[in-house]
């Protein structure tokens, strides 16, 4: 997958370039700068960002990596969060522009991000991932390299914020007791312990609900067509094949393949693949596809059926890509930042 997010030290990722959040001034800063120092050895790495001087924000450098896994250090010069009034979103997003830009004219094949300015420099971090996501999709539309962003700390540490924060929200009590009952039949629990549930909180922790026992109809998700009208679409879909169907829509929208493999967090090689008929997707996969394609619920329904899938009203994952997609928000790398924050799989690993 191109992008991928992890939990590890920085220091002791396996990548082509390691992007440190550099000090402006030729110093050894805290925090994840100086971690790097110690990890590439501090006087022979000081030696070559000497060389490079004073780093204005929204400006990048590139040193040898020295005694780390790496090649090369590319230190981004931050900026300061002053309100967004004074241009720092374009700083930022010229940090992560330029460290990739440099990062190709070195050939790297992979290179490692932290999520830049949202610590000390005080970014808030939607609009920290709003940038790097951005940035990212744009640079994996013209270039083939892998891409991690770098999360250190314990598991319970959060980098989505406001974001996952309204995609839980977004999961209220009622849709969860609504979607729940839909799918399972609840053997020995009383009404009284199961209006005690927190709902929200087991749909979006845990993926089993002890003593639940599947129905044996099929379940009918709140986001779909009525049966006639859904009838009618699948008729007309299943004249093609998946393959077929897919480039049809891509034309139908407009879009490059490019952006369509990019927002979907696709390889350009599996895409390629995919289109040649040669690879049968995971669900996974049809609902990256859904996003980068930006089709709206209904259209997502029937795009997985005619893949062989169903959207589960209790799959955590369903839900969440079905929040992105109620908000016309179609970017894979952004759904995947919160689901690694709700420790499930992201839709890359399908």
């Amino acid at each position: 997958m191109p992008f991928q997010i992890i939990r590890n030290d920085i220091t002791k990722v396996k990548a082509d370039a390691i992007v440190n959040t550099a000090n402006p001034d030729v110093a050894i800063g805290s925090g994840v700068d100086s971690a790097i120092y110690k990890a590439a050895g501090e006087t022979e790495l000081l030696a070559e960002r000497q060389k490079i001087g004073y780093l204005e924000p929204g400006e990048v450098g590139i040193t040898p990596a020295f005694n780390m896994d790496a090649k090369y250090i590319i230190h981004a010069s931050g900026p300061w969060w002053e309100g967004g009034g004074k241009g720092e979103a374009k700083l930022l997003s010229q940090c992560y522009d330029k460290s990739l830009q440099l990062a190709a004219e070195h050939k790297c094949k992979s290179i490692a991000f932290p999520l830049l300015a949202t610590g000390t420099y005080g970014f808030p971090k939607k609009l920290g991932i709003e940038i790097a996501v951005s940035s990212f999709t744009r640079f994996l539309e013209e270039h083939d390299m892998e891409i991690f962003l770098v999360v250190f700390g314990q598991k319970s540490v959060k980098i989505s914020g406001e974001l996952g924060e309204k995609v839980a929200s977004f999961i209220d009590d009622e849709y969860v007791a609504e979607a729940l009952s839909e799918e399972y039949h609840y053997e020995g629990l009383s009404e009284e312990r199961l209006d005690s549930v927190d709902h929200t909180s087991a749909f979006l922790t845990s993926s089993v609900i002890v003593g639940a026992a599947p129905m044996e109809k099929e379940p009918v998700r709140k986001a779909a067509k009525k049966a006639g009208t859904l009838d009618d679409v699948i008729k007309g879909i299943y004249k093609d094949s998946f393959e077929k169907h897919l480039q049809k829509l891509i034309n139908k929208k407009g879009f490059k393949n490019s952006e369509v493999y990019a927002a979907a967090n696709i390889s350009k090689q599996y895409f390629s693949k995919l289109l040649k008929g040669q690879v049968k997707p995971s669900k996974e996969k049809v609902l990256a596809l859904a996003v980068g394609l930006q089709l709206n619920m209904d259209e997502t329904v029937d795009f997985l059926k005619l893949a062989g899938y169903a959207l589960s009203p209790i799959s955590q994952t369903d839900a969440v890509v079905e929040y992105f997609i109620e908000n016309k928000d179609y970017n894979v790398l952004k759904i995947d930042i919160v689901l690694f924050d709700y420790g499930l799989d992201p839709l890359s690993n399908g």
